[in-house]
């Protein structure tokens, strides 16, 4: 058998549908599974255990018929049985339709239904990760959704280590912190970015408080203006610069509290089961972490990212 799922969306849409792939691996161990996903996720298949092969098509960028002819090709090539798909969109219906796969699964009420054959019901109200579980509906599968799972490769677990010796913390434990500059968000208009001088206050809190555990923040290819900030207001602050999902997986593994906005290394903390506490503002909690007490979001009282006080964040840490 082998299945085809198209993914849009960055690293963080692709670890919440992990879920998805891993039972579909469960419940047909020798399937072969592909999927398309964005250029900019194709880096967190890296720590996925369920796929064979990642496509990459840029599902939002402005596509000439060619590159939908050149991704209709390669999808008829492979002689795929069952598709799966995120995307609503006619287009998208119409590209299953055209590549002849027998079985193919996306949402109901979307306006590329009429190119399904199995079209399940889309509830959004329900965590990312289960609503996306929902398409394996439509291949009899109704088991409940798996937790995310990651596999980091061991190399990236090497490193992770070499890098916590680099910066004597190593086997001491230590909390990361993930600002959350994405520019990709700020061209959308979504507010994740937390303010520098929130930042501040709240490292600067532990650091008065715990003086002996090791504050370390992730930067990341957009993260520099914001971590040079912080490390100039707060020189003790320690830095990592992991290259690929696989070693800021790992680097969060070691770690006893990630501390970070609405993104994918929040993803990869619960994938780790590591003590979580999100910052979010427009976005709502109950929709992108699930229910248990090692993962708590905080949403912005007026749903703008600078409105979430530094205490209210203290608060939740020190149980006050």
């Amino acid at each position: 058998m082998r299945v085809v799922a198209l993914v849009p969306g960055g690293i963080g849409d692709q670890i919440l549908f992990f879920p998805t792939l891993d039972d579909l691996k469960q419940t047909y161990p020798t399937a072969e599974i592909d999927v398309v996903v964005e250029p900019r996720a194709k880096g967190a298949y890296r720590v996925c255990k369920s796929v064979e092969d990642v496509i990459a098509f840029d599902f939002k960028d402005r596509n000439s018929p060619a590159d939908w002819a050149n991704l209709l090709g390669v999808m008829r090539d492979r002689s795929y049985d069952i598709a799966l798909s995120l995307g609503q969109r006619a287009g998208v219906g119409l590209l299953l339709w055209l590549t002849g796969i027998p079985t193919r699964i996306s949402y109901s009420g979307s306006s590329g239904q009429f190119f399904l054959t199995n079209p399940v019901p889309l509830k959004p109200e329900q965590y990312a990760a289960e609503m996306y579980h929902d398409l394996l509906k439509g291949l009899n599968i109704n088991t409940p959704c798996p937790e995310l799972a990651i596999a980091i490769p061991r190399q990236d677990l090497d490193w992770a280590e070499a890098e916590q010796k680099r910066l004597g913390i190593s086997g001491n434990g230590y909390v990361l912190i993930h600002g959350g500059s994405s520019r990709l968000a700020q061209i959308k208009g979504i507010d994740k970015i937390y303010p520098i001088a929130n930042w501040q206050q709240i490292i600067q809190n532990f650091q008065t408080r715990q003086p002996d555990l090791p504050l370390v923040m992730v930067q990341g290819p957009e993260d520099q203006d914001l971590v040079t900030a912080l490390t100039q207001l707060c020189p003790a602050l320690k830095v990592t610069r992991p290259t690929d999902v696989g070693k800021l997986a790992a680097m969060i593994a070691g770690a006893n509290l990630m501390l970070c906005t609405d993104s994918a290394p929040m993803h990869l903390a619960v994938a780790l089961k590591v003590y979580t506490l999100a910052l979010f503002g427009p976005t709502n909690p109950d929709r992108l972490l699930p229910k248990s007490e090692k993962f708590l979001g905080i949403k912005s009282p007026t749903g703008k990212m600078a409105d979430i006080p530094p205490q209210t964040v203290l608060a939740k840490v020190w149980g006050e």
